[in-house]
């Protein structure tokens, strides 16, 4: 579980793919100050397991599927990375609940000031409200429009300075995690439309 507070911006030091895993090596001291083998690590929001740590630098495997399904795919050697810890138990909630499961890949659309706007295939945007959460590239950030195939946040100074979002051009993806209690809220209500035919409790 992670908050979508980016803790630190790591640079990717090496990538490895074979036929099962492309395996990528971050320089990120501060993650690692504490980090073990097995623990969780969300980079640019994906949650990954650590499988090796040393001299400031991790270790993480990503699965094909992961690869597929995400914008990890586009990370290079040099690339710099959004980097948070899984919470702690007792931690504060600074951003929102963040499982580090990508639901999604959207394209910048444009960046106009602190607007940037994004295009979202696939019919997410029905999570999306306006002042409601999202999680870009592992970064909490509030809705401010949303339309049926796209949505845009407002990026503050401090969000620019800290994480990639400030870096991102018109056309690069991005990953995109919904708020997962709109589709719990969703899935419960859909089975009570099945239990009443459809006509409402």
């Amino acid at each position: 579980m992670f908050t979508g507070i980016v803790e630190e911006l790591g640079t990717v030091t090496a990538v490895e793919q074979d036929a099962e895993v492309v395996r990528l090596t971050i320089d990120g001291p501060l993650v690692t100050s504490d980090a073990a083998h097995g623990d969780s690590i969300a980079v640019n929001g994906v949650c990954l397991t650590v499988v090796d740590s040393a001299e400031g630098r991790f270790t993480v495997d990503v699965v094909q599927e992961t690869v597929r399904r995400s914008a990890i795919k586009s990370v290079g050697v040099g690339d710099r990375v959004n980097l948070e810890r899984a919470m702690a138990l007792g931690d504060r909630l600074g951003g929102h609940i963040v499982q580090g499961h990508v639901d999604g890949v959207a394209t910048v659309r444009s960046v106009d000031g602190d607007l940037t706007w994004f295009d979202l295939p696939g019919g997410l945007t029905r999570y999306l409200v306006e002042k409601g959460s999202i999680t870009v590239d592992g970064v909490s950030l509030t809705v401010v429009d949303v339309e049926p195939a796209g949505f845009s946040v407002a990026l503050i100074p401090t969000t620019r300075e800290l994480t990639t979002l400030g870096v991102r051009r018109v056309g690069e993806e991005v990953n995109i995690e919904v708020d997962v209690l709109a589709k719990h809220l969703e899935r419960l209500a859909a089975a009570q439309l099945d239990r009443s035919g459809g006509h409402g409790a």
